[in-house]
């Protein structure tokens, strides 16, 4: 999963933006450090969205700088996606497991699904989780 940034030069300042998340803007002092910043921001505010269960703008933007979003992430994003207006009661119900096990997965800090546990959700939900 991937996103695009922009960079405006101030006089001392490096401003990264990103066109799909309005609400991300950081700065850096030195062009070394802005990837590193803008990697930051972007799985920041994707972490806040997935915690309080807001929208997750699709990455749409294709020019400017690339940030690959780390697996965990986009793994939980992707599933939330394709619970879609399911709870996660109902999620866990219907691959099989326990709700406090379901919520793990939705989790970036806690996910690590094994493949045979990728397998139940792609049969259980019907589609692909390849996202890295």
């Amino acid at each position: 999963m991937t996103y695009y940034y922009n960079i405006e030069k101030t006089d001392n300042w490096y401003i990264v933006t990103f066109p799909d998340m309005r609400n991300i803007q950081t700065c850096a002092e030195s062009m070394e450090k802005v990837d590193k910043m803008a990697k930051e921001a972007l799985e920041g505010s994707l972490i806040v969205c997935l915690q309080k269960d807001l929208p997750i703008p699709e990455a749409q933007y294709k020019n400017g700088t690339p940030i690959e979003v780390s697996p965990k992430i986009a793994f939980a994003i992707e599933l939330r996606k394709a619970r879609a207006q399911r709870s996660k009661k109902e999620a866990a119900q219907t691959v099989g497991m326990t709700y406090q096990q379901y919520q793990r997965l939705e989790n970036p800090y806690k996910t690590n699904p094994t493949l045979e546990m990728m397998y139940r959700l792609q049969k259980a939900f019907g589609c692909k989780f390849i996202c890295l």
